[in-house]
């Protein structure tokens, strides 16, 4: 499993390594990781993907300085399409974040095209970015799932590994009613880890479908699997919405995942058949 990661373009990140914090302006500090290095694993090819989606991210400690010399403070969310040739590799994201801080800049506008322009470059495709006030952030106010989303994580389950095991899904609809149902499901018990660092990563996964039932408790079982997992963010939920549709077969699949963050940024991937924009929801992990 994730056969890159003695890969070229792995080796050469900071991620891992030791660093010097820049404050001054230095877009050179973004690295970008082919998305084709998880995705040729999953035998996914770049014009024919099974999903649409995006990448949201959110930035907690966005700083600078006015024409005054004024510090300013910002929140930033950050979207990047699934469709991008390179995600951005988040160390050095909280690298380059970091180098704003002494740095002057005219405007708010002014940030926010820097932005664009850089994330873009990066990611190879056109990035978005909004800035908030930090009291003034309507997307981080706090919105949980719909009253009919159903959290699985009661579910009496024994486990027995936590090494990644997909054949889960073998049997995840062999008991199940004939009949479609449309169900949309939670889980907060969803960890991986980092594929360089080992650090672990913590969120709460969104599913919601059309199909045959999925069984919760093999479902839960499969999340839980991750535990031992190494892969970045993204590849871990692409991972599981290939995984779902493989073994599953279903007529409509939304997979997001809502991180906890780490050095002031999160990283929220969103994978859908049918949808474009990821849902506003957080916990109070988020």
């Amino acid at each position: 499993m994730a056969t890159y990661l003695n890969s070229k373009e792995l080796n050469s990140l900071t991620l891992g390594k030791s660093t010097e914090y820049c404050s001054e302006y230095n877009p050179n500090l973004l690295q970008a990781v082919p998305r084709s290095l998880n995705r040729d694993d999953l035998s996914l090819q770049s014009n024919e993907l099974p999903f649409i989606g995006e990448d949201v991210w959110y930035g907690y400690e966005l700083s600078w300085l006015n024409a005054k010399g004024k510090p300013v403070v910002a929140v930033a969310e950050f979207r990047f399409p699934c469709t991008s040739p390179n995600l951005v590799e988040s160390k050095s994201f909280k690298l380059y974040l970091n180098s704003f801080n002494q740095s002057k800049f005219s405007s708010i506008n002014d940030v926010k095209q820097t932005l664009i322009k850089d994330l873009s470059a990066t990611a190879q495709t056109q990035a978005e970015v909004t800035l908030f006030t930090v009291d003034q952030c309507p997307a981080l106010t706090m919105k949980p799932a719909t009253p009919d989303t159903v959290c699985i994580d009661e579910e009496d389950v024994t486990i027995e590994s936590y090494e990644y095991q997909a054949e889960l899904l073998n049997k995840a609809q062999a008991n199940s009613p004939t009949d479609n149902v449309a169900e949309k499901l939670v889980s907060h018990l969803l960890k991986s880890n980092c594929l360089i660092t080992n650090q672990p990563d913590w969120a709460s996964i969104y599913i919601d479908y059309k199909g045959k039932t999925i069984d919760h408790a093999i479902l839960l079982k499969y999340l839980i699997s991750f535990r031992q997992h190494n892969e970045f963010h993204e590849q871990c939920v692409e991972r599981i919405f290939c995984d779902l549709q493989k073994y599953c077969q279903l007529e409509e699949l939304t997979v997001f995942a809502r991180y906890t963050r780490r050095g002031g940024l999160d990283i929220n991937p969103f994978r859908s058949t049918h949808l474009t924009r990821a849902p506003i929801m957080r916990t109070l992990r988020q």
